[in-house]
Protein backbone atom coordinates (compact mmCIF):
# COMPACT_ATOMS: atom_id res chain seq x y z
CA UNK A 1 0.00 0.00 0.00
CA UNK A 2 0.84 3.62 -1.11
CA UNK A 3 0.21 5.64 1.68
CA UNK A 4 2.05 8.95 0.87
CA UNK A 5 3.42 10.76 -1.60
CA UNK A 6 6.19 13.26 -1.35
CA UNK A 7 7.86 14.40 -4.97
CA UNK A 8 8.26 17.35 -7.12
CA UNK A 9 5.14 18.23 -9.16
CA UNK A 10 5.72 17.84 -12.95
CA UNK A 11 1.87 18.67 -14.06
CA UNK A 12 -1.47 19.55 -12.33
CA UNK A 13 -4.34 19.49 -14.61
CA UNK A 14 -7.65 19.02 -13.83
CA UNK A 15 -7.96 16.38 -11.50
CA UNK A 16 -4.50 14.72 -11.83
CA UNK A 17 -1.34 15.30 -11.00
CA UNK A 18 2.23 14.18 -11.59
CA UNK A 19 4.93 13.75 -8.81
CA UNK A 20 8.01 12.55 -9.21
CA UNK A 21 9.38 10.27 -6.67
CA UNK A 22 13.20 8.45 -7.37
CA UNK A 23 13.13 9.37 -11.19
CA UNK A 24 9.24 7.73 -11.40
CA UNK A 25 6.34 10.14 -12.09
CA UNK A 26 3.54 8.94 -10.29
CA UNK A 27 -0.09 9.59 -11.93
CA UNK A 28 -2.06 10.91 -8.46
CA UNK A 29 -6.10 11.38 -9.00
CA UNK A 30 -6.94 14.52 -6.48
CA UNK A 31 -9.83 16.86 -6.27
CA UNK A 32 -9.85 20.39 -8.47
CA UNK A 33 -9.36 22.46 -5.17
CA UNK A 34 -6.23 20.41 -4.07
CA UNK A 35 -4.66 19.93 -8.29
CA UNK A 36 -5.05 24.15 -8.57
CA UNK A 37 -3.06 24.42 -5.02
CA UNK A 38 -0.15 22.40 -6.43
CA UNK A 39 3.13 24.59 -8.43
CA UNK A 40 4.75 22.71 -11.15
CA UNK A 41 8.40 22.28 -10.51
CA UNK A 42 7.96 22.78 -6.25
CA UNK A 43 7.81 19.77 -3.77
CA UNK A 44 4.32 18.29 -2.33
CA UNK A 45 3.12 15.50 -0.20
CA UNK A 46 -0.06 14.63 0.03
CA UNK A 47 -1.56 11.08 1.44
CA UNK A 48 -2.58 8.55 -0.79
CA UNK A 49 -4.73 5.67 -1.29
CA UNK A 50 -4.13 2.63 -3.92
CA UNK A 51 -6.63 1.44 -5.42
CA UNK A 52 -6.24 -1.92 -6.85
CA UNK A 53 -8.09 -3.62 -9.81
CA UNK A 54 -7.84 -6.65 -11.79
CA UNK A 55 -6.86 -4.44 -14.77
CA UNK A 56 -5.95 -1.18 -13.14
CA UNK A 57 -3.70 0.72 -10.44
CA UNK A 58 -5.07 3.65 -9.17
CA UNK A 59 -3.92 6.21 -6.99
CA UNK A 60 -5.66 9.04 -5.00
CA UNK A 61 -4.18 11.97 -3.31
CA UNK A 62 -5.61 14.06 -0.19
CA UNK A 63 -4.99 17.20 1.30
CA UNK A 64 -4.22 15.18 5.12
CA UNK A 65 -5.24 12.33 6.64
CA UNK A 66 -8.65 13.42 7.53
CA UNK A 67 -9.82 13.89 4.23
CA UNK A 68 -7.84 10.16 3.20
CA UNK A 69 -10.24 9.06 6.58
CA UNK A 70 -13.27 10.50 4.78
CA UNK A 71 -12.63 8.48 1.67
CA UNK A 72 -11.95 5.44 3.14
CA UNK A 73 -15.38 5.82 4.83
CA UNK A 74 -17.47 7.01 1.49
CA UNK A 75 -15.54 4.18 -0.01
CA UNK A 76 -17.02 2.00 2.41
CA UNK A 77 -20.83 2.55 1.28
CA UNK A 78 -22.85 0.71 -1.44
CA UNK A 79 -22.90 2.52 -4.50
CA UNK A 80 -20.02 4.86 -4.00
CA UNK A 81 -16.73 3.69 -5.68
CA UNK A 82 -13.57 5.69 -5.27
CA UNK A 83 -14.62 8.69 -7.83
CA UNK A 84 -17.70 9.13 -6.66
CA UNK A 85 -16.18 9.23 -3.26
CA UNK A 86 -13.65 12.11 -4.99
CA UNK A 87 -16.63 13.79 -6.63
CA UNK A 88 -18.02 14.26 -2.70
CA UNK A 89 -14.77 15.98 -1.18
CA UNK A 90 -15.05 17.89 -4.36
CA UNK A 91 -17.95 19.38 -3.66
CA UNK A 92 -17.84 19.58 -0.04
CA UNK A 93 -15.28 19.70 2.79
CA UNK A 94 -14.84 16.95 5.23
CA UNK A 95 -16.73 19.01 8.05
CA UNK A 96 -19.24 19.82 5.67
CA UNK A 97 -19.67 15.91 5.64
CA UNK A 98 -19.87 15.17 8.80
CA UNK A 99 -22.35 18.61 9.68
CA UNK A 100 -24.64 17.03 6.58
CA UNK A 101 -24.52 13.35 7.80
CA UNK A 102 -25.32 14.61 11.48
CA UNK A 103 -28.04 16.98 10.74
CA UNK A 104 -29.63 13.66 7.88
CA UNK A 105 -29.01 15.91 5.14
CA UNK A 106 -29.27 13.63 2.74
CA UNK A 107 -29.77 16.62 0.30
CA UNK A 108 -26.27 17.67 0.50
CA UNK A 109 -25.05 14.64 -1.35
CA UNK A 110 -27.76 14.69 -3.81
CA UNK A 111 -26.12 17.90 -4.90
CA UNK A 112 -23.30 15.90 -5.93
CA UNK A 113 -23.05 14.67 -9.24
CA UNK A 114 -23.38 10.76 -9.81
CA UNK A 115 -24.78 10.82 -6.26
CA UNK A 116 -28.50 9.45 -6.98
CA UNK A 117 -31.43 10.38 -4.11
CA UNK A 118 -30.90 6.02 -2.35
CA UNK A 119 -27.18 6.72 -2.66
CA UNK A 120 -27.37 9.36 -0.84
CA UNK A 121 -29.54 8.15 1.70
CA UNK A 122 -27.15 5.42 2.47
CA UNK A 123 -23.93 8.11 3.27
CA UNK A 124 -25.98 9.72 5.57
CA UNK A 125 -27.12 6.58 7.29
CA UNK A 126 -23.75 4.49 6.96
CA UNK A 127 -21.55 6.96 8.04
CA UNK A 128 -23.75 8.20 11.39
CA UNK A 129 -21.43 8.52 14.31
CA UNK A 130 -18.33 7.36 12.33
CA UNK A 131 -17.43 11.06 11.48
CA UNK A 132 -15.38 13.17 14.13
CA UNK A 133 -13.69 15.93 11.98
CA UNK A 134 -14.76 19.63 13.21
CA UNK A 135 -17.01 21.24 11.36
CA UNK A 136 -14.20 24.18 11.00
CA UNK A 137 -13.80 22.13 7.62
CA UNK A 138 -9.88 22.95 8.43
CA UNK A 139 -9.34 20.51 4.95
CA UNK A 140 -11.23 23.16 3.11
CA UNK A 141 -8.98 26.03 4.81
CA UNK A 142 -6.07 24.53 3.96
CA UNK A 143 -6.37 24.15 -0.04
CA UNK A 144 -7.75 27.44 0.03
CA UNK A 145 -4.89 29.00 1.98
CA UNK A 146 -2.45 27.07 -0.06
CA UNK A 147 -3.75 28.81 -3.53
CA UNK A 148 -3.84 32.54 -2.28
CA UNK A 149 -0.37 32.01 -0.85
CA UNK A 150 0.55 30.65 -4.71
CA UNK A 151 -0.71 33.72 -5.85
CA UNK A 152 0.44 36.15 -3.47
CA UNK A 153 4.08 34.64 -3.85
CA UNK A 154 3.52 35.31 -7.73
CA UNK A 155 2.46 38.83 -6.66
CA UNK A 156 5.02 39.94 -5.03
CA UNK A 157 7.57 38.06 -7.48
CA UNK A 158 6.08 40.11 -10.41
CA UNK A 159 6.48 43.50 -8.18
CA UNK A 160 10.38 42.53 -7.97
CA UNK A 161 11.51 40.33 -5.41
CA UNK A 162 13.54 37.55 -5.79
CA UNK A 163 11.21 34.24 -5.61
CA UNK A 164 13.05 32.57 -2.04
CA UNK A 165 12.46 36.12 -0.99
CA UNK A 166 8.97 36.03 -1.60
CA UNK A 167 8.12 32.77 -1.16
CA UNK A 168 9.73 32.98 2.46
CA UNK A 169 7.59 36.21 3.37
CA UNK A 170 4.72 34.89 2.67
CA UNK A 171 5.69 31.92 4.77
CA UNK A 172 6.00 34.31 7.19
CA UNK A 173 2.79 36.34 6.95
CA UNK A 174 0.79 33.08 6.81
CA UNK A 175 1.99 31.69 10.21
CA UNK A 176 0.89 34.80 12.09
CA UNK A 177 -2.32 35.01 9.68
CA UNK A 178 -5.62 34.21 10.44
CA UNK A 179 -7.69 31.89 9.00
CA UNK A 180 -9.71 34.47 7.27
CA UNK A 181 -6.68 36.15 6.54
CA UNK A 182 -5.15 33.05 4.53
CA UNK A 183 -8.28 32.93 2.14
CA UNK A 184 -7.94 36.87 0.98
CA UNK A 185 -5.37 37.64 -1.56
CA UNK A 186 -5.48 41.06 -0.63
CA UNK A 187 -4.88 40.89 3.17
CA UNK A 188 -1.59 38.22 3.08
CA UNK A 189 -0.63 40.43 0.09
CA UNK A 190 -0.38 43.27 2.98
CA UNK A 191 0.88 41.24 5.45
CA UNK A 192 3.99 39.97 3.35
CA UNK A 193 4.92 43.25 2.44
CA UNK A 194 4.87 44.11 5.89
CA UNK A 195 7.50 41.51 6.38
CA UNK A 196 9.47 42.31 3.59
CA UNK A 197 9.75 45.63 4.96
CA UNK A 198 10.77 49.06 3.38
CA UNK A 199 13.65 48.19 1.50
CA UNK A 200 11.69 47.29 -1.41
CA UNK A 201 12.24 45.10 -4.43
CA UNK A 202 15.68 45.33 -4.58
CA UNK A 203 16.67 43.06 -2.02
Amino acid sequence: MISSVRGTVLAAVGTTAIIEVGGVGLSVNLTPQHALSLRVGHETSVRTALIVREDDLSLYGFVDAEELSVFDLLRGVTGVGPKSAMGVLAAMSPGEIAQAVASEDDAAFRKVSGIGPKTAKLIVVSLAGKLLVSAAAPSATKVIASSVTDKVTIALIGLGWPERVAAQAVDDAASTASPTDLASVPVLLRLALAQLGPAGASQ
